[in-house]
């Protein structure tokens, strides 16, 4: 009979989030009791969790109500919810930890009075971000803290958090975990990482180019797994074309083991990956300021690059890329070697016959 007279009213958004946060604080003292986990309690906060999604969302064809998402926002950040519902994540089933990753993840970009309050937010709590980048190391968890982390470094102060830390070293071993589905995870978000904010990005690869495209190179270009290197070959393309970029790509363009690197990627059997390398490979021949120990290795490789080129098409017809192909052959052609190339051992052939 307790709920014979329940009123069947709407609660208020802020009411949902209070109850939520209580819910959240309640099964995270108890797991640190050491008890069972409570099944009605839990329960509970599926529904509300579920219901949060609901009023942010919309439900069915119904646009979100403005109002509402801004007075859930605003209690949401207000008292830690977000640290609760990451702490309480693996206690949570399956669907309400999407449910929960979906919430996180839009309440990133949901404005109260022309302010993403959630900016201010993180910034004053960045150890989150350590949590959710490491959860790229549970297997259960790990796709639902990349979508988490992927909204929070849409914020200029999460990624910069990242960038200036360790954790960005981190994704190059994330990017080759077994699992397929983690690993293209962390791809997606490492792309993220290094292309939404194009300033803070320059800064980052000015100081720190060195060890970045050494691991860069390494453990992604020259990975065994096709998917890892189809991945890094574009989104190197992105970094280097990037004008924000300018300096570091000519620093890029004038390393003769970087030029080795992509010499070998062309050689690569599938199509996609060739055509990704061609377009970098083209800056190195098209700086007009190579050191004399790139021009040596043009020369030494002329003639099978000219062959090489001759039989390399696109599988559309694509007059950008077949003028461009011509630019470099003639580039490539009127180069002049230094007087000893012949008797310098660190200049020799680098590409071998391969076919087309």
């Amino acid at each position: 009979m307790k709920n014979l007279f329940k009123s069947n009213k709407p609660r208020a958004p802020p009411d949902i989030v209070r109850e939520t946060r209580d819910l959240l604080q309640y099964l995270n003292s108890r797991a640190q009791d050491g008890n069972h986990k409570p099944s009605e309690k839990l329960e509970q906060l599926d529904g509300d969790i579920r219901e949060l999604k609901c009023i942010l969302y919309g439900i069915n064809e119904s646009a979100p109500l403005v109002d509402s998402c801004a007075q859930i926002t605003q209690e949401f950040f207000k008292h830690d919810t977000m640290r609760l519902l990451i702490l309480c994540l693996p206690k949570l089933n399956l669907e309400a930890r999407k449910d929960a990753t979906q919430v996180v993840a839009n309440l990133q970009r949901q404005p109260v009075n022309s302010r993403l309050i959630a900016s201010d937010y993180l910034e004053s709590n960045l150890d989150l971000i350590d949590q959710l980048v490491i959860g790229y190391e549970d297997p259960d968890l790990a796709l639902h803290f990349g979508g988490m982390l992927r909204e929070c470094i849409r914020h200029q102060v999460a990624a910069n958090y990242v960038l200036k830390s360790k954790l960005v070293k981190k994704f190059f071993d994330y990017i080759q975990l077994p699992n397929f589905d983690v690993a293209s995870d962390a791809a997606i978000t490492f792309k993220e990482l290094m292309t939404r904010h194009k300033s803070i990005v320059a800064g980052f690869l000015v100081e720190n180019q060195d060890w970045f495209f050494a691991e860069f190179n390494s453990k992604l270009l020259e990975s065994s797994n096709y998917i890892t290197r189809r991945h890094a070959m574009k989104l190197l393309g992105e970094i280097l074309l990037d004008r924000s970029n300018a300096s570091v790509m000519m620093n890029y363009v004038s390393s003769r083991h970087n030029m080795k690197v992509l010499m070998n990627l062309l050689r690569e059997s599938h199509k996609s990956i060739q055509i990704a390398a061609f377009h970098v490979f083209k800056l190195f021949v098209a700086n007009q300021n190579k050191p004399q120990d790139i021009i040596n290795i043009l020369c030494a490789n002329r003639s099978k690059l000219v062959w090489f080129f001759d039989g390399f098409h696109t599988d559309r017809e694509d007059e950008n890329f077949q003028a461009d192909k011509a630019q470099v052959v003639k580039e490539i052609l009127e180069l002049e070697p230094s007087a000893n190339l012949s008797s310098c051992s660190s200049s020799g052939e680098l590409f071998k016959a391969m076919s087309t």
